[in-house]
């Protein structure tokens, strides 16, 4: 069973990104203050998940959090600053948007560049371990997920409505067919 909180008297935000390892789209992060007593027999890190439990957990974590916030970095933008600190940016962009000003950051990760004013805790497979991690961690990949389900209509070679944009043997072999969409990451080792 996760953990509810780290600390029991801090307003802690979970962050947690999705799609670090694609060749495609953007980095999405989302931040997620839950409830101190909130407790969920089915939610943990969202790779463990199938899409319909995803889905099923993004609608009762927007309807019981706090607060929540989902961003993006774009591929341009990944391109310039590299994935890692694309990474933190997005993480960034989603506490900025949270409608209650966190006490505390839980980030799931090891390494993280501090936001202004508000302390933080990396903690290594944190989305497995805190549940605000874990709900962040849903809604970042359920986000990015419908994003590149979205990008595959217009973009039918790439397989995108299936690999979201992960470097699958089909996806690097339409690249070498159909080279590079607009929404792939020139800086990574696309073929």
């Amino acid at each position: 069973m996760l953990k509810a909180y780290y600390t029991p008297d801090l307003i802690e935000a979970g962050c947690d990104e999705a799609g670090r390892g694609c060749l495609a789209g953007p980095v999405v992060a989302a931040a997620v203050i839950l409830p101190k007593n909130f407790t969920h027999p089915l939610l943990t890190d969202s790779k463990l998940l199938s899409l319909s439990q995803r889905n099923v957990l993004k609608e009762e974590i927007k309807a019981q959090a706090l607060a929540y916030a989902i961003a993006e970095v774009d591929n341009q933008t990944i391109d310039k600053v590299n994935i890692l600190n694309a990474s933190f940016l997005a993480m960034h962009k989603a506490v900025e948007q949270l409608k209650v000003q966190p006490e505390l950051l839980l980030i799931d990760g090891n390494r993280f560049t501090p936001y202004p004013f508000v302390p933080h805790e990396c903690i290594v497979k944190g989305d497995s371990k805190y549940f605000s991690i874990a709900a962040a961690s849903v809604l970042a990949k359920t986000h990015r997920d419908e994003l590149m389900h979205e990008l595959a209509l217009t973009h039918p070679h790439y397989g995108w409505q299936t690999n979201v944009g992960y470097p699958t043997v089909a996806h690097r072999a339409a690249i070498a067919k159909h080279g590079a969409t607009p929404w792939h990451r020139k800086s990574f080792k696309l073929v």
